[in-house]
């Protein structure tokens, strides 16, 4: 339970990272989640990301939603900034607190529900804007807490628990952010920590609007015969187009995939991404690709995964809206006042 504290004792010898760090110091609260619920695989992925990246947890910012997935904050980075706000609103407060200090590490977490129904509206006007975020969500397909009615990307012929059909199209978040303008948008599968970890440590290091969907079944109300969002299901049916590896800094780099196979993308803040292609056909910068390949294979009953588009030169809200470099919370009243001189200015230029 999240009011039983984490004992501080661990082992001596636990690996640490460039910083000192270990994995105990990117956890959060002990979850209160359903025991094998996906989510808490996506948050044990978010720490060895955090980790990997060497991220110091006071500039990482964590806003989430309502629901099972936005729970899921308080389970790791317990030393980061959070914000828990009410349902669908993640991507206005996230955006607002971008807006006024540019400087910090912003993690949306949302679900299915929070963000396909009644944050909708919030999650595409985050993602046309551009805004600097890594946006997971973490999708069952269902209402988990409120006992497992579909959420609207539930998929069309799919059953609940109780047998119940749905009838409603689903939506595809992936395909919307793509649509929208999101510079990196990729899937997973929570059951896939291989994959889904380096996409999360790409996605963070990415300047833009970086959007994840993590399939992740719901083990209390979707993980049945019929669901299209249950372990067997996802496992039978993932098509993954590529794999890939975040390298950050000088590091020489070495990869021990066949000649021919990786691609290098370079990222704005000199990271670089080791792209190894599975579907030789597949082209992660082509946008309009990216969605035609995506509704084939759905039509197919496919899911496709991986990194499925991504712009290395991609620019922010900030860069769009020219704001200055220091952080808008830290400038100084006579920086935000200048006086009637300068509006007076102002005022005559636009006249």
């Amino acid at each position: 339970m999240t009011y039983i504290a984490k004992p501080k004792f661990h082992h001596p010898g636990l690996k640490k990272n460039d910083l000192g760090y270990t994995h105990r110091d990117y956890e959060g609260k002990i979850s209160t989640l359903c025991a094998g619920c996906g989510h808490d695989s996506i948050t044990a992925s978010i720490i060895e990301a955090c980790y990997e990246l060497s991220i110091e947890p006071h500039r990482v910012a964590k806003i989430s939603g309502i629901g099972c997935s936005s729970k899921t904050p308080d389970y790791f980075l317990g030393n980061s900034h959070g914000f828990n706000s009410v349902h669908g609103r993640m991507p206005s407060v996230l955006t607002g607190a971008n807006l006024a200090n540019r400087d910090l590490i912003y993690l949306g977490v949302s679900g299915d529900g929070d963000s396909a129904s009644i944050g909708f509206g919030q999650f595409a006007h985050s993602i046309r804007r551009g805004v600097n975020m890594t946006y997971i969500v973490e999708n069952n397909g269902v209402y988990g807490l409120t006992k497992g009615q579909f959420s609207a990307t539930a998929d069309r012929g799919s059953k609940s628990k109780k047998g119940v059909t749905n009838t409603d199209n689903a939506i595809d978040l992936v395909a919307i952010a793509l649509q929208l303008g999101a510079t990196f948008v990729a899937r997973s599968f929570s059951g896939d920590k291989t994959q889904l970890v380096p996409l999360i440590a790409a996605a963070i290091r990415h300047k833009g609007a970086s959007f994840i969907d993590v399939i992740s079944p719901c083990i209390a109300f979707n993980n049945h015969a019929g669901s299209t969002k249950s372990f067997d299901y996802v496992r039978e049916h993932n098509d993954a187009v590529n794999r890939l590896d975040v390298l950050v800094g000088r590091d020489p780099i070495a990869v021990d995939y066949a000649p021919g196979t990786v691609q290098m993308v370079e990222q704005h803040d000199g990271s670089k991404i080791a792209l190894r292609k599975i579907d030789a056909d597949y082209d992660p910068h082509d946008r309009l690709g990216a969605q035609t390949f995506l509704a084939k294979h759905a039509a197919k009953g496919q899911i496709v995964t991986g990194l499925l588009y991504v712009d290395p030169d991609a620019e922010d809200l900030h860069e769009h809206l020219n704001t200055v470099e220091t952080p808008l919370n830290t400038l100084e009243a006579d920086t935000l006042c200048p006086g009637s001189a300068a509006l007076d200015k102002f005022n005559a230029s636009l006249r």
